[in-house]
């Protein structure tokens, strides 16, 4: 039996195994090493890719803001309908947005004038404070800030008319915005309207009042008026962020983040924690119960600290450390190989040392070799993909855009068409064919006038970027806006090869940039220029007129009795009739001169002279007659009149504001003077509107100061010719003016509405003088007080003139109230049941100037009254003219036949006395007999017993 050789290891085999063992291993701590760098630089990429695309997303939240900021900015008036429309896509496109508000500042004098006209739109509306938790109506403060604007209206409803101020943890925030001008963000917040727990911020930016100075903060407190906010869900609005683009949901599959955001710069403060994303780091390592050299270094965390419309926020990024082995480790593949390689050669060298060290030297190199050109090869199929990619997305994003996108050749002068995208298939109507191959200025058909097409030209022959706003036409002739982006495209020797044109759709946006202009000149009904545009007329007018010394007529045009067409047949009428008027204004002047409406039945016209034309009184008598045509409204045929005030450059003025003012007073006289006539304006009219100024301010203090006396007219029985009544008539006894006659002054009580205190205080006078004359042992009479229609709308007036009454213990037949024919046939129903409660009160009522109206028989005779009175129109001529003769004698006889009382108004003369007698009129009141005289010398005549002697005279 042959005996086995022990085994025996070389010592080049055994030092070339220790050798290679030591090799593999360094190897693999050397690739282990930059596998680990690879890792660490790969989470620092995506840490900063993750920074910038929140900072993005908080960039873009802010700037929401400022858009509907500059809303308020580029438009004084804002209304609900525009913020509607422009919030509407913002909050689409930006979901994680709960609500935008705008917030006005409303004074405590302004309150009850807002809450009544938003209470128009929004039944039971008020200003509410919801520092307790629930909205309820907010206490009486000198200034609120309120949510005026909402949007999205829907689930926000609460908070319309809350006042914001309310809001403590908004004091701050505000203050700094208003301040700096620039946006403020309020901190966390527990978001009333999110059923999660998910929080929230405002983000706060003023508005403030147009054309006023900026300059530091002082100014910029003085010139707040509101402000514009914003309410983000922090955590929807980090996740958006996060999710913006498809390349921030690709993350490294070595890696695990973990994404804190803190709306805070300290970090671990979970009361601040907005966003998390992962698990935690050490519920990773436990859950894996592996040593940590599996794993590679946990790389430090990143942090980045954010400034949030100056609120400092918090980031940190980290991940747990990463098992080398999950997709595959070079480092023990290395290490495994090297090791193998290592046996190998120590089992080679054990028959050839020599041998076996070539073998491995060339395989070492080779394997090098082979290393690197499949690194290589990589590499380039890897670069490959990404330019193919690339490419392939741009090209979809081109056929995918909204805009039309052009590309033409650079060849001089055509410019040739070599594509066009969907989009501009959709928008011009042209197909790819029809346009390839054809200059883009067919685009503008025959408008090539435009300003903007010698930009589009210059651009092109300078091969530089361009933009020019153009009209372009369809393929079937119609109209839109442009606005084109021209930029070159160079080749890759640098030579511009062709032109790409990015053509954005702006029709809608010029539309209402029209629209816009025509609301903020033009008078909504109308279509005249209005207060606005007519300053801004009237001023290039003077402008004109002084530099060639020609006159400028201004007329203010006001129409008669428009308030009869308003009440009659109801606003709908009015503005037909406002509109018809509008159109024959227009047609009776040139065309270079203004019509504007300064608001209601008011117009200013601007009349400048032209070097062919002057100008007369014939301009104005032709407005006249033009407003005079007869118009039919709703089947009724109208006569319109006008009264017109003239005011001339440079006599009357030289500003739109003086000429505007002093063609207002004229008009004012025209009135004054019978209406339907012209007045130029005079220093005197000046004068009489200033003292009519000084009157009505003065008139205000008269009924406190007791400056108003009571005169008395006596009124005679035909038959006995005792006095039985008298008609209280109120006079003014001024401290400087003397006594003030009731004509010019009961016209400005009508106007300001003191006629209502000044008439029950006439009733109340009245009362207290009748009674004194009955307590003073004289006859019992009866005192008649007129009523104006103010008065007759007050809805306490039965308990207004029974409080009367009863303060002066007079018996209700002893006081008569006189009203107007043309009073109680404004409104016949309302008119009949208001004399019912006063004729239930006990008082007497005459209907007074009867036959000046328009009553009919059937609606006298359901009128509760007692007492026709004749007007004093009608009794100036019953002996020279027999029409007016004919007319009293009716009137006497109609009342009669009514079993009514009849007295006459204005009798003068012994003439008209004994006409009255002779057709048994029963009383009379007038000069005849006596003039209006104070309660002194009624009580002489009572005492004396004056009466009116009872025979006829013979004529």
């Amino acid at each position: 039996m042959r005996r086995r050789l022990p085994f025996s290891l070389s010592i080049a085999a055994l030092l070339a195994l220790v050798i290679g063992v030591l090799i593999s291993a360094l190897l693999f701590t050397a690739v282990r090493r930059l596998e680990h760098d690879k890792v660490d630089i790969d989470f620092q990429q995506q840490a900063k890719v993750r920074v910038a695309a929140i900072q993005n997303g908080l960039d873009n939240s802010i700037d929401v803001l400022r858009d509907v900021n500059q809303l308020f900015v580029a438009f004084d008036n804002v209304s609900r309908e525009q913020f509607h429309s422009f919030t509407k896509p913002l909050l689409a496109s930006n979901p994680y947005i709960q609500a935008i508000n705008f917030h006005r500042y409303i004074s405590a004098q302004e309150r009850p004038q807002y809450e009544a006209a938003m209470r128009a739109q929004f039944p039971g509306f008020t200003i509410g404070d919801i520092s307790k938790g629930t909205p309820v109506p907010s206490e009486e403060k000198a200034r609120y800030r309120v949510v005026d604007y909402i949007e999205p209206m829907e689930g926000n409803q609460a908070a319309l008319g809350v006042d914001a101020d309310s809001y403590p943890f908004q004091d701050s925030a505000m203050q700094r915005s208003v301040d700096s001008g620039e946006p403020a963000s309020t901190g966390l917040l527990r978001l009333t309207q999110e059923r999660g727990t998910q929080k929230g911020f405002i983000v706060l930016m003023p508005v403030y009042r147009a054309g006023m100075p900026l300059t530091d903060v002082a100014s910029r407190r003085a010139a707040i008026i509101g402000d514009t906010a914003a309410v983000f869900r922090a955590g929807d609005m980090i996740a958006k962020s996060l999710a913006a683009d498809s390349f921030m949901l690709v993350s490294d599959a070595k890696l695990n983040l973990n994404i804190s955001v803190y709306a805070s710069d300290k970090e671990g403060n979970k009361d601040a924690l907005i966003f998390h994303q992962g698990a935690p780091l050490e519920v990773f390592e436990s859950s894996l119960g592996l040593p940590r050299w599996l794993f590679y270094n946990q790389p430090e965390p990143y942090k980045h600290l954010f400034n949030v419309a100056g609120q400092p926020w918090h980031m940190v990024v980290s991940t747990p450390p990463v098992w080398f082995l999950s997709e595959g480790s070079t480092a023990l593949w290395a290490f495994i190989a090297g090791l193998l390689f290592s046996i190998g050669g120590a089992v080679y060298l054990q028959t050839v040392v020599d041998r076996s060290r070539r073998i491995q030297l060339l395989v070492d190199e080779r394997t090098a070799q082979l290393r690197s050109a499949n690194e290589d090869l990589n590499a380039d199929i890897a670069a490959r993909k990404r330019t193919e990619h690339q490419l392939q997305l741009r090209e979809r994003a081109i056929e995918a855009s909204a805009n039309s996108i052009i590309i033409t050749n650079a060849e001089s002068p055509h410019y040739l068409i070599e594509y066009v995208n969907p989009a501009f298939e959709r928008i011009t109507g042209y197909s790819a064919e029809e346009a390839i191959g054809v200059n883009l200025c067919f685009l503008w058909n025959e408008d090539v006038d435009q300003p903007g097409i010698e930009e589009i030209r210059a651009t092109a022959n300078e091969e530089r970027e361009g933009h020019a706003v153009l009209r372009n036409y369809r393929k079937d002739g119609t109209l839109f806006w442009s606005d084109w982006y021209i930029a070159p495209v160079k080749d890759d020797t640098g030579v511009v090869s062709h032109f790409i044109v990015v053509q954005y759709d702006i029709t809608a946006t010029k539309r209402y940039e029209s629209e816009l202009e025509f609301q903020t000149n033009r008078d909504a009904l109308t279509g005249l220029a209005n207060r606005s545009l007519l300053r801004d007329r009237l001023s290039q007018a003077v402008s004109y007129a002084y530099r060639y010394g020609h006159p400028i007529w201004v007329l203010f045009v006001d129409l008669d009795r428009f308030k009869f067409v308003n009440d009659t047949l109801g606003h709908q009428a009015g503005d037909i009739l406002l509109t018809a008027v509008s159109s024959r204004l227009q047609a009776a002047v040139r065309d270079t001169d203004t019509v504007a409406r300064m608001g209601g039945d008011e117009f200013v016209l601007i009349l400048p002279e032209r070097t062919d034309a002057g100008l007369s009184t014939h301009i104005v008598q032709r407005i006249m007659e033009a407003i005079g045509q007869p118009l039919t409204i709703e089947g009724h045929e109208f006569f319109v009149s006008c009264s017109i005030g003239v005011a001339v450059y440079p006599a009357d003025g030289d500003t739109p504001e003086e000429l505007i003012k002093h063609a207002d007073i004229a008009m004012y006289r025209a009135k004054e003077t019978g209406r339907n006539n012209f007045q130029f304006y005079t220093p005197a009219m000046n004068e009489r509107a200033l003292e009519r100024l000084h009157i009505e301010g003065d008139l205000r203090n008269a009924l406190e100061r007791e400056e108003f006396m009571l005169h008395y007219q006596p009124q005679v029985d035909l038959r006995t010719g005792e006095i039985v009544g008298v008609e209280a008539l109120i006079r003014w006894q001024h401290p400087e003016l003397g006594m003030v006659p009731p004509v010019r002054f009961i016209g400005l009580a009508e106007e300001n509405g003191l006629i209502v205190p000044i008439g029950a205080w006439v009733v109340r006078a009245a009362c207290l003088q009748n009674k004194a004359w009955q307590k003073s042992g004289l006859c019992h009479l009866r005192v008649s007080v007129n009523l104006s229609a103010r008065q007759f709308a007050q809805e306490d007036l039965v308990e207004s003139i029974a409080s009367s009454l009863r303060e002066a213990d007079l018996e209700p037949q002893y006081l008569e109230i006189e009203l107007t024919e043309s009073l109680v046939m404004a409104d016949v129903d309302r008119a009949i049941g208001i004399l019912r409660e006063l004729k239930a009160l006990g008082v007497k009522l005459s209907i007074d100037d009867f036959g000046t109206g328009y009553s009919s028989l059937s609606y006298l005779k359901r009128f509760p009254i007692d007492v026709l009175k004749i007007d004093r129109s009608f009794v100036n001529d019953i002996t020279i003219d027999p029409d007016d003769a004919a007319i009293v004698a009716s009137i006497v006889s109609l009342a009669h036949s009514l079993r009514l009382q009849v007295i006459a108004e204005g009798v003068e003369t012994e003439a008209q006395l004994n006409y009255l007698r002779e057709h048994d009129c029963d009383q009379i009141q007038g000069y005849f007999f006596s003039r209006p005289v104070t309660a002194a010398a009624i009580t002489v005549m009572l005492e004396e017993g004056k009466r009116l002697p009872i025979e006829i005279t013979t004529i």
